[in-house]
């Protein structure tokens, strides 16, 4: 959130704010210039104290720091030896880390105390790495919960004990979905629901004890809910409702008479409009391979031959979920039918999925993308002379390559923070992320061995394709993919005489976060789509 008594850092290095809630004061608890500031953890038995991490030192490395709340001392209490992750125990203490390993994989590190030697508790070869994450020790320490994929397709919940490494008990699990989370009991440190993602999300009630009050919160209204926060006697809890066709609503619900109090919704004047339901859908691909979506189809409209807009997802290790999504809701209103889909390499679905992406950036995963294209209009809900593919980050460099490997298919493209080539884009990455680069050579590929093939499924190599306008928005200080992404492939578009639309953000990083900078690129970009569909 932009306020504007804060000077807000580039939104590549975020900082850690404490708010009084008595007298409204902001500090900035983590005032250093370029400096990325994450929160690591917090515990119910320390109120005052939480632990965060810093990359101050050494720009690629997060090393551990204890951050008092009440008089803001930073003391440096772990040092980075090379590490991904960091979890800590109930006693607030560093006990576990992810390390990377040459091949893509991980090893998972555990010690006895923060004064040990660290030992190899798991390896995790690079087919499971997505889908591979702690979720916490359990209240002794003697324990560890774990999303894995490790012997199977989806993520499941496990168990696993830290003296051996043996699994001891599977919690949940769901052979094609993922487990995506759990719902931590904050004094027993057990998790008590698991989530999996499926056309929405599906609830598995591990505590037996809170069974009545999961049937209780499920009858308060629709929607997908989360248990937000407790008080400390766990009696009273505060559990969000996400829909799809309004805001998120909030409310207070009583153990004890099962009851439940609304509070509020994060944005009240969405309740004024009539919105859009987005619905999910499935279809196989040419090579027969089963992918998921959601359409949100213009209220009231004819659902035939409609302009259609394909929305691309960033990540592309993320995925497309059912709920109030802000850019859908737009497009709707605006009179296009939204179409999102998660194409092969997005999460949720198995590691089998998940891999299938591997080395297909601009080849099959595209394909998917092309070929939702051509469901859409198969099924009569879009017209063929009027779709747009649009998206961010990994979304844009998909609008890069739809407008220059298949053109045919598109009427125009809106590319956000996209990367043209993917040989300068790999070598660019935040140093953040160079622990984590030889999963990006797995998935993506080599620059030094492979920069042919990168180069092949680079849309800067096929710019002479461009036949369809191409709106490109960037921000100049974007740390992930840098502002010469876009200034390669405009050049190229320069010297060659191709048209194009381009608006650069000046004090933006990767993606718009300041309120003027997105009315800006959304109001170029609702003119651009009317113009062109």
């Amino acid at each position: 959130m932009t306020m504007s008594s804060l000077s807000v850092p580039d939104p590549g290095a975020p900082r850690i704010y404490t708010v009084d809630l008595d007298s409204g004061d902001i500090v900035d608890r983590t005032p250093f210039e370029g400096v990325q500031a994450q929160i690591i953890a917090h515990r119910k038995r320390f109120p005052n104290e939480i632990l965060i991490g810093l990359n101050k030192d050494n720009e690629q490395l997060h090393d551990v720091y204890h951050l008092d709340l009440r008089s803001g001392e930073l003391e440096k209490i772990a040092e980075n030896p090379g590490f991904l992750a960091w979890i800590v125990d109930n006693d607030l203490k560093v006990r576990a880390a992810i390390a990377p390993q040459p091949d893509g994989g991980f090893v998972l590190l555990v010690r006895d105390t923060e004064q040990s030697d660290w030992r190899p508790l798991v390896v995790v070869p690079s087919d499971d790495a997505i889908g591979f994450g702690p979720l916490g020790f359990t209240a002794d320490g003697t324990g560890m919960f774990l999303a894995s994929p490790i012997g199977v397709n989806a993520s499941r919940l496990v168990k696993m004990d830290v003296a051996s490494g043996d699994v001891v008990e599977v919690l949940a699990e769901d052979p094609s979905c993922d487990v995506v989370g759990a719902d931590i009991d904050a004094d027993t440190r057990e998790p008590r629901i698991a989530f999996f993602l499926k056309e929405k999300l599906e609830y598995v009630v591990l505590d037996p004890s809170i069974q009545a009050d999961v049937d209780a919160i499920r009858k308060i209204q629709n929607g997908d809910f989360g248990i937000t926060d407790t008080d400390h006697a766990d009696k009273t809890w505060l559990v969000s409702f996400n829909v799809d066709d309004g805001p998120v609503k909030y409310y207070v619900y009583d153990r004890d008479s099962k009851k439940a109090t609304f509070l509020f919704e994060h944005r009240p004047e969405l309740s004024n409009y009539t919105l859009a339901p987005m619905e999910p859908f499935a279809f196989k691909t040419r090579d027969g391979l089963e992918v998921h979506g959601y359409l949100s189809f213009p209220v009231g409209e004819p659902r035939t031959n409609l302009p259609a807009v394909i929305n691309v997802h960033g990540g592309p290790w993320a995925r497309d979920s059912w709920g109030f999504n802000p850019e859908a809701q737009w497009l709707a209103n605006r009179g296009y039918l939204c179409v999102q889909i998660n194409f092969r390499g997005s999460t949720g679905y198995g590691k089998n999925f998940v891999n299938a992406g591997d080395k297909e950036w601009g080849g099959k995963m595209q394909d998917d993308i092309s070929d939702v294209a051509k469901w859409v209009v198969d099924q009569g809900y879009a017209d063929p002379a009027r779709i747009c593919i649009y998206g961010g980050s990994y979304g844009g460099y998909t609008t890069l390559v739809g407008a220059t490997f298949t053109p045919e298919l598109y009427a125009c493209a809106v590319s956000i923070v996209g990367p043209s080539n993917l040989k300068t884009f790999i070598e660019t990455i935040p140093p953040y992320w160079l622990p984590q680069i030889a999963l990006m050579h797995k998935r993506v590929g080599n620059p030094e061995t492979e920069a042919e093939f990168l180069w092949s499924r680079s849309p800067l190599s096929k710019v002479d394709n461009i036949s369809i306008p191409l709106l490109i928005a960037h921000g100049a200080n974007d740390p992930r993919v840098k502002l010469a992404e876009t200034e390669q492939i405009v050049d190229a578009m320069k010297k060659k005489g191709i048209s194009y639309e381009l608006l650069v953000f000046p004090d933006e990083g990767h993606g718009f976060a300041k309120p003027e900078n997105r009315l800006k690129f959304y109001a170029a970009a609702e003119e651009f789509l009317a113009k062109h569909l």
